[in-house]
């Protein structure tokens, strides 16, 4: 929708402003100067029928479904999550506007125009599920799916419309044959699960500290392609049920363990072996960042008896060489990154059209958050360094460039 939807009272905090007095440059949508806004993160909004017409006849009976029990409640059934019961939650204003945001190609255009975005990059909504299965082959498979429309549907507009392809990373064969053909349609990066084998921890499975995926950073190299790692795959982010549950759920099972991809590339010597790679960990936030570099560092250097192989630096060096990490609002990250040298490894995003995000009013939220930073840091966080990432090529601002 390109008309803004009446802010009812659940959502007027969104609104809340300080100003930008002191800014020589705003994110508002009128700035002639405005900000490079390039959104790190977005999801799709799919076909809800998109697997069921597109994968494999032998999966077709696996795939996440609703099923209805005996007593009419609904369930959604997700072979790797415990079922959950669907619950009718009744939206008004804001809210069912962003329930039901992002499935045209236009409504997204008209979308980011009222909120000042440039570009975005486009992460599965209900192909999250895609990981959700201890059999890789399956999880594969339903990437290759998404792959394939995700670039029908975007393609055409990949220049500022960019999703990310999809890896079911614990099937190493597929996932080799599917990174060099999502390279060649022109995809500006990819998507791994946060461990590569869906479920609980088993020592026994493959892990990316491992050489067993020595040939997959290989091939990243060739390809030149950035890898992200998004909050709620690998494991069950509804892991949590009872009292507080939707809380202990989204910080606990969702956000939290996207820690693990980072130290396991940073900590491993894959970006010694392997110094191209560039990655991003996506909807994590980032004040949790500092504070995982110190304790990497503190790591490698108290149990250095036990540390395996001796790195050349240390592991903060390695995320701040290859690493990157998104936020929406995060006002705790936003005043550490300047201390701890981290502007060149931020990236903002609306997460647009999901609730935890901030579209349409974004401009508001970097308002209330980034007032404590300086412009550069603010310049690049915003745009620059998910345009550098990603290599969009955008102008550095946008409603001065040539039509």
């Amino acid at each position: 929708m390109s008309e803004q939807t009446h802010v009812d009272e659940a959502n007027d905090w969104r609104l809340e402003t300080p100003g930008t007095q002191g800014w020589s440059r705003t994110a508002r949508v009128d700035d002639p100067d405005k900000y490079l806004m390039v959104s790190a993160d977005t999801h799709a909004n799919e076909p809800a029928d998109l697997w069921a017409k597109r994968i494999e006849p032998e999966y077709r009976d696996r795939i996440p479904r609703i099923e209805t029990d005996a007593k009419g409640d609904m369930w959604n059934v997700v072979e790797g999550y415990r079922p959950t019961k669907i619950r009718i939650a009744a939206m008004v204003g804001q809210d069912k506007e962003r329930n039901g945001s992002g499935a045209t190609i236009e409504g997204r255009q008209a979308d980011h125009k009222r909120d000042g975005i440039d570009a975005e990059v486009i992460f599965p909504n209900k192909g999250l599920a895609m990981w959700a299965t201890p059999d890789p082959v399956f999880a594969m498979a339903q990437c290759r799916v998404w792959n394939t429309w995700a670039w029908e549907f975007y393609g055409p507009n990949n220049d500022t419309m960019s999703p990310m392809a999809a890896l079911g990373t614990g099937d190493i064969p597929g996932t080799l044959a599917e990174i060099e053909r999502v390279a060649k349609l022109g995809f500006r990066g990819l998507t791994l699960p946060c461990k590569p084998i869906f479920g609980s921890h088993d020592v026994d499975d493959p892990n990316y500290n491992l050489p067993l995926y020595d040939p997959m950073w290989a091939l990243l190299e060739e390809v030149n392609l950035p890898i992200t790692f998004h909050v709620s795959t690998g494991r069950d982010p509804r892991a949590s049920k009872g009292n507080g549950g939707a809380v202990i759920n989204y910080v606990s099972h969702s956000l939290s363990p996207t820690i693990e991809p980072m130290a396991n590339l940073c900590s491993s010597g894959v970006l010694e072996r392997f110094p191209k790679i560039k990655f991003a960990l996506i909807e994590a936030g980032i004040g949790w960042i500092p504070w995982a570099l110190e304790a990497m560092d503190e790591a490698y250097r108290k149990h250095h008896f036990w540390v395996r192989p001796k790195l050349q630096g240390l592991p903060s060096d390695y995320f701040k060489q290859h690493g990157a990490a998104a936020f929406q609002e995060d006002p705790v990250g936003l005043a550490l990154v300047e201390q701890f040298g981290l502007t060149d490894n931020m990236m903002w995003a609306n997460d647009y059209p999901h609730h935890e995000g901030t579209w349409p009013h974004s401009a508001a939220a970097i308002e209330r958050t980034m007032s404590g930073i300086g412009e550069e840091t603010r310049a690049k966080i915003l745009g620059l360094n998910a345009n550098r990432v990603f290599d969009f090529g955008l102008p550095e601002k946008p409603n001065r460039a040539a039509p």
